[in-house]
């Protein structure tokens, strides 16, 4: 009988189990990047697809909180602003605000919302995440127009505000935010394809952080107050974000460095230990989900 020939294959990629304790994996999410942007473009897209108002919820909602918190927190119980008007002071907080908390909400249940498509085909699983980060980026940029239209409302108004040299510095800042909200997203969806109720403290977690991230009151109100409970404002790494951008976007406050030094390591240390967990968690999720 005749041998069949052998022929030698060359295979485009090779998909192999991860055997290393800690993989950021770049050149394959970079190979799969079109995937990435197909995906940044579907959550656009898709996010107030079938709503009466559409997009304008991305106007809608940091108005609005703004307004409420100016009611509530600057009006009836007195917190003062300084010289900044106290909506735009809560304006550029909520803005802010809204990146970090809605990277952080998105990525919590990565393994969850997106079982159906990672038991079918395989891509990198640290694109969903990033999805999020990213596709966020473009209603961050859409409340930051925002906050520039009623910025210069007020400074032409006469409101004691102003941009400054280190306002060129705040895609810095940005980056942390999503990074941060990144790894904090991993870790916890990580701990939710474990214990399921997990997900229903994930909202009431998120809504105590802003409490205690001074995106309605400066960091120095708590310390002149509450000097006793000052301690959970200066070791929350969100706070010192919030504050360095209020800074960078109406030159109030001081420039916390010191915080800011810490908050990029604390941010580092959560991401690492989010894609270590995040890449675990990913071999056997599917019998767990």
């Amino acid at each position: 009988m005749n041998q069949p020939e052998q022929t030698n294959t060359t295979w485009l990629f090779e998909i192999t189990p991860k055997n290393k304790f800690f993989s950021l994996n770049l050149k394959e999410v970079w190979q799969y990047r079109d995937l990435l942007m197909l995906f940044v473009k579907r959550d656009v897209v898709t996010v107030y697809k079938q709503t009466v108002l559409g997009p304008l919820w991305y106007l809608i909602q940091p108005l609005f909180t703004s307004v409420t918190f100016t009611i509530v927190f600057n009006n009836l119980a007195g917190i003062s602003t300084g010289n900044v008007p106290p909506f735009l002071f809560n304006l550029a907080s909520i803005t802010v605000w809204n990146y970090f908390s809605t990277c952080l909400s998105g990525t919590s249940n990565t393994f969850g919302n997106n079982a159906g498509i990672f038991g079918k085909v395989y891509f990198p699983r640290i694109i969903a995440p990033l999805t999020t980060v990213i596709s966020n980026l473009v209603k961050l940029v859409i409340q930051l127009l925002i906050f520039l239209g009623f910025f210069v409302y007020f400074y032409k108004d006469g409101a004691a505000i102003s941009f400054n040299k280190w306002t060129f510095f705040l895609p810095f800042v940005i980056l942390i935010m999503g990074v941060l909200g990144l790894g904090l997203g991993m870790i916890i969806s990580s701990m939710v394809t474990k214990y399921r109720d997990l997900m229903y403290l994930i909202g009431f977690g998120v809504q105590l952080l802003m409490y205690i991230s001074g995106v309605f009151y400066p960091m120095s109100l708590i310390a002149s107050k509450m000097p006793k409970y000052a301690w959970i404002i200066v070791y929350n790494p969100v706070a010192y974000i919030i504050e360095t951008s209020r800074f960078m976007l109406l030159s109030v406050g001081e420039l916390p460095f010191a915080g800011m030094a810490y908050t990029t390591i604390v941010t580092i240390i959560i991401f690492l230990v989010g894609v270590l967990l995040f890449n675990r968690t990913e071999k056997r999720f599917i019998d767990t989900v």
